[in-house]
């Protein structure tokens, strides 16, 4: 599994970080989590507003910073 993490490096960007971290360690599992601060980058996502959460290339959240159990629960499916 891949999760990235799409932001500028933000406070709410970084509590996103932070909470998917949390959340992978709360479920005992092994995932890559990868940082894209790039702008272009984020976009081709099709992210206009940080943060953005993305599992295996499919966006999951935009604009929101999630909780911990939130992240939980994408993770899950």
């Amino acid at each position: 599994m891949r999760i990235v993490i799409l932001g500028t490096g933000c406070p709410k960007c970084r509590q996103l970080n932070s909470n998917v971290e949390r959340a992978v360690e709360e479920l005992k599992i092994q995932v890559d989590i990868v940082k894209v601060t790039n702008l272009n980058e984020i976009m081709n996502y099709g992210i206009m507003i940080t943060p953005g959460l993305a599992i295996d290339g499919q966006v999951k959240s935009a604009g929101k910073v999630l909780s911990v159990e939130e992240v939980k629960n994408l993770i899950k499916g």
